[in-house]
């Protein structure tokens, strides 16, 4: 736990000088209140709420069909599992469709922890093939693979971000060895803990 306070408290008093010191002219408004030059940032504005604030969310969800041939592969079984049964092989988790997304949760409106986020990140992945053997349609659950952290927004447009990615999680039937194909939970990124910078830029047409 005081390994997490650290990590986060440093960004943090960053942030709060850089607040501190960020002039009018280094965050030009105009009029509205959003930011003039690359609405990247900008600050709270007289009606914006201490705690969850109108723009605490953001996010996007997606789905994903992977045709025939070209499954999805979480690396949970051997490229060649179909040695272990052909059609009928045991460990079929190669997915065909995917539901994924990200979720960033801003709680505060105002003052220095404004710049402060938590955010999650699944992938729900479906289906039930064999590489050269079996090609279904099937939407069989296979599993998540998920991450969370944290974030604070420094200053043009850089992030400084904590990153917790777990092992990859089974669903139903296929939670459980499924033979000598099976490679285990570690997934295509396996578990990590991660500490990085993230610079945004440009302005998106949508």
């Amino acid at each position: 736990m005081k390994q997490w306070a650290w990590i986060l408290a440093v960004p943090v008093l960053i942030s709060i000088a850089v607040a501190q010191t960020q002039t009018s002219t280094s965050v030009s408004t105009n009029g509205s209140g959003s930011s003039a030059s690359s609405g990247i940032w900008h600050e709270a504005g007289p009606n914006d709420r201490m705690f969850f604030p109108k723009d605490m969310l953001w996010g996007w969800a997606q789905f994903d069909l992977s045709p025939p041939h070209n499954e999805i592969d979480p690396n949970l079984c051997a490229g060649n599992s179909y040695v272990d049964g052909g059609a009928n092989a045991p460990c079929n988790m190669f997915a065909r469709y995917m539901l994924s997304g990200i979720l960033e949760v801003r709680p505060f409106g105002r003052g220095p922890l404004r710049r402060f986020m938590v955010w999650g990140a699944p992938a729900f992945l479906f289906g039930k093939n064999v590489p050269k053997t079996l090609y279904t349609w099937s939407p069989d659950a296979i599993g998540i693979e998920h991450s969370w952290g944290a974030g604070i927004y420094l200053t043009r447009g850089f992030e400084f971000r904590v990153t917790q990615h777990f092992l990859f999680d089974r669903l139903g039937a296929r939670n459980k060895n499924l033979g000598v194909a099976d490679l285990g939970n570690n997934g295509p990124w396996g578990r990590y803990m991660s500490v990085g910078v993230r610079k945004t830029f440009g302005t998106r047409r949508w």
